[in-house]
């Protein structure tokens, strides 16, 4: 065996590459159950997709940033996504199994590639399950308002708030601690422990009451909007980032993260019945049924509420108070809540299957991989990450959390669409149940996709504001988002390289051995 701590060796195992039928095998000795089908993914998409996208962050994406024209931030938002979805469909057809961008990844671009986009998903996946539980923390507090039992602020208010002064985030002190939504994340992350057939029971219910009462917001609050609350529809530029085509462009990439759910399904491919036509079909489809609901519920929101008022953490509460029908108000909450919470169950979900994926490859601790010997879930991952999640909930504001999932969503969407143009390029005799449209062209041996560019492009459009914002902050003595991201991306780099390379190495080069009966 090569040295592991030479630096020329340390390279070559960044760059090995996991074979596609290696990676299935895994998959298969993995032991979750497949029992997931096409409308069990289906689910699982629009469980994570609605809810935080209308129900937390359309408020503050249209106050602070984009006015009425929050309906084309959700318009770019998930054209980025929409091109990114079909690489995903692509490669999970193609390569189905678990693990979804940091699989694709290690099969295509090598382990180190896969570590660093694999150690970004978990990120996106935690802070995006903190941010859930921050708005659920809203909608709980006024529903139990409504009915008497009032809740102090402090515990439903972050340690740090984010404000806007002349476009641009300014971090405060609060004095609080966010306790009911770090116990919101704990709670989810015991229904998922339960096990799968549990928690796509309970997403199912979920997913059919939170559909149900948003539709019907739609329906009721379209009698109640008034079309001079969309004049301006674009309002001026304010300077940095409010309002105008930047500001448009910065709610877009805080609603980036509402769409997040369709990835999750890619998580599942290990534990559905038939990946490969089953996972291009619960991607797209969650992602047109979601995109279609937001546009719809977005204009309704700012018709009914002028926009400089809906800067609340729950904006559709806010709405539905001003129809002047108090029990439609608690059925809106409810219906709120709902979302919220099968959004924290499918992020739970996703977020612990990735880390399955990264444990058995031996780059994590193998509690990660641990599954429950009954229960056939990675509980041990489960409850890890509910607690760190439940942490960051209660200290940290939903802007803040935002921004950084959306540079992590940002990246492994950006890898994703690299990762086809390669697969397509390296092995084109490799062919699943979907390919992405709109062809391509061939420079020399390399094939380069419309669709993937399109993506590479709008990811990278949904990143250039938060990255500005975020040298703003710095620039103004406000490091926090800046010193987490990167104190994390270096934590990461420490933990592959003194644990992750050395323990992959071993299991790399045990795998390449025959197995002794």
């Amino acid at each position: 065996m090569a040295d592991a701590s030479r630096p020329l060796d340390r390279w070559r195992q960044a760059l090995h590459r996991k074979s596609i039928d290696v990676v299935v095998a895994d998959t298969e000795r993995a032991g979750l159950q497949r029992k997931l089908g096409a409308g069990s993914l289906l689910i699982l998409g629009i469980a994570n997709i609605l809810g935080a996208g209308i129900y937390v962050m359309t408020g503050e994406a249209a106050a602070s940033f984009a006015g009425p024209a929050v309906l084309l931030s959700f318009v770019l938002a998930a054209l980025a996504c929409g091109f990114t979805g079909l690489c995903y469909a692509e490669l999970s057809s193609v390569i189905p199994v678990s693990g979804s961008a940091y699989s694709y990844c290690y099969v295509t671009l090598g382990e180190g590639c896969a570590w660093a986009l694999g150690w970004m998903v978990i990120l996106e996946y935690v802070l995006s399950a903190s941010a859930v539980a921050a708005g659920f923390a809203g909608y709980l507090t006024s529903l139990l308002g409504d009915i008497g039992v009032h809740v102090p602020a402090w515990l439903a208010t972050s340690t740090i708030t984010a404000l806007q002064q002349d476009g641009h985030t300014v971090l405060a002190n609060s004095g609080g601690l966010n306790l009911v939504a770090a116990l919101a994340v704990l709670a989810a992350a015991c229904v998922l422990i339960a096990g799968v057939s549990q928690s796509a029971l309970v997403n199912a219910v979920l997913v059919v009451i939170k559909v149900g009462v948003l539709v019907s917001f739609i329906a009721v609050g379209a009698r109640y909007v008034d079309s001079a609350h969309w004049q301006p529809f674009l309002p001026a530029n304010e300077g940095g980032f409010a309002y105008g085509w930047p500001g448009v462009l910065r709610a877009a990439a805080m609603l980036f993260f509402a769409y997040l759910g369709f990835e999750t399904v890619s998580m599942a491919a290990s534990e559905t019945r038939n990946p490969r036509r089953d996972v291009p079909f619960g991607i797209l489809g969650s992602l047109v049924v979601c995109t279609l609901l937001y546009v719809a519920a977005g204009a309704v929101l700012t018709g009914i509420v002028p926009f400089r008022e809906l800067g609340v953490p729950d904006p559709v509460a806010l709405a539905v108070d001003r129809m002047g029908w108090p029990w439609f108000a608690v059925l809106i909450k409810i219906g709120a809540l709902t979302g919220l919470g099968s959004v924290l169950l499918a992020n739970g979900y996703g977020v612990s299957r990735v880390a399955v994926n990264i444990g058995r490859d031996g780059l994590l601790p193998g509690l990660f991989a641990h599954v429950h010997r009954t229960r056939r879930t990675p509980w041990l991952g489960n409850l890890t990450f509910g607690v760190i999640a439940a942490v960051l909930a209660a200290l940290l504001p939903i802007g803040v959390l935002g921004d950084l999932i959306c540079l992590g969503i940002a990246s492994a969407f950006i890898v994703v669409c690299i990762a086809v143009m390669w697969l397509r390029s390296a092995r084109p005799e490799l062919r699943g149940g979907f390919r992405v449209p709109l062809g391509g062209v061939w420079i020399g041996k390399a094939w380069i996709g419309t669709v993937p560019v399109l993506g590479i492009v709008l990811c990278l459009t949904m990143m250039a504001p938060v990255l500005g914002d975020m040298v703003q902050q710095v620039r103004r003595g406000d490091p926090l988002a800046a010193l987490i991201l990167a104190g994390y991306v270096l934590a990461g780099a420490l933990v592959y390289v003194f644990y992750g390379q050395r323990r992959g190495r071993r299991l790399a080069y045990a795998a390449a051995q025959p197995t002794e009966s």
